[in-house]
């Protein structure tokens, strides 16, 4: 079975260490999914590609063809990797926009990695205080390891265990098991990635007022 991932990359130059560092945890993400005997197809959306489509539908309304083929990309991905550079300590404007242009129910139980870069170390913490939020905001399944990369991380070992760490992550919630014993840890409909497996059949449920019934204190 083949799953989805896209990725988006909201780096303003070519190349950019924002493509960069998102291209790498893509390779983790395919790399968990093939060791688990899955395929996956990987889409790339390079919002700067997007400026001036998301600029028209910012003022008209309409969006374009290009903008519409990107969010049908996103209705139906498995799992999502979002990168933004760090502009004034946040997330770029243009990230900003591309999200803010999507229907409100896209992400809903999707399991979404979160990655920044910067020149610096010190806005390490814009994973924590801009990007979840954000995808807190839009329901969004956001995985517990972010990664940060600063310039000058790139080519050590540190960044390239915390990418391996968190494209396992994402490669787990792709490919989830469907045999769990119920009650211990299967798939639900309320928090399951969509697509990720079967509902858990819990039985008939007790009325809390019956259970209630004929208790005094």
């Amino acid at each position: 079975m083949s799953r989805s991932l896209v990725v988006v990359a909201a780096g303003v130059s070519e190349p950019s260490s924002t493509r960069l560092l998102a291209d790498q945890l893509a390779d983790a993400v395919r790399a968990g999914v093939s060791a688990r005997g899955e395929a996956l197809d990987v889409t790339v959306i390079e919002v700067r590609e997007l400026a001036r489509d998301l600029a028209t539908v910012m003022t008209t309304g309409v969006p374009t063809p290009a903008l519409t083929a990107a969010k049908d990309a996103l209705a139906e991905a498995d799992g999502v990797i979002a990168v933004t550079p760090v502009f004034t300590a946040s997330y770029s404007g243009l990230f900003k926009m591309f999200f803010d242009a999507l229907d409100p129910d896209s992400l809903t139980g999707v399991p979404v990695l979160i990655a920044a870069t910067a020149g610096t170390p010190r806005h390490s913490l814009v994973l924590d205080h801009a990007l979840r939020p954000l995808f807190g905001y839009l329901r969004a399944q956001t995985l517990p390891t972010g990664v940060f990369a600063a310039t000058e991380d790139f080519g050590s070992s540190e960044l390239a265990a915390r990418i391996s760490r968190a494209g396992a992550e994402l490669a787990g919630a792709l490919v989830t098991s469907d045999g769990a014993v119920a009650g211990f840890g299967g798939p639900s409909d309320l928090g399951a990635p969509r697509r990720s497996g079967k509902a858990t059949d819990l039985g008939p449920v007790t009325d809390f007022a019956d259970l209630l019934r004929g208790h005094t204190g």
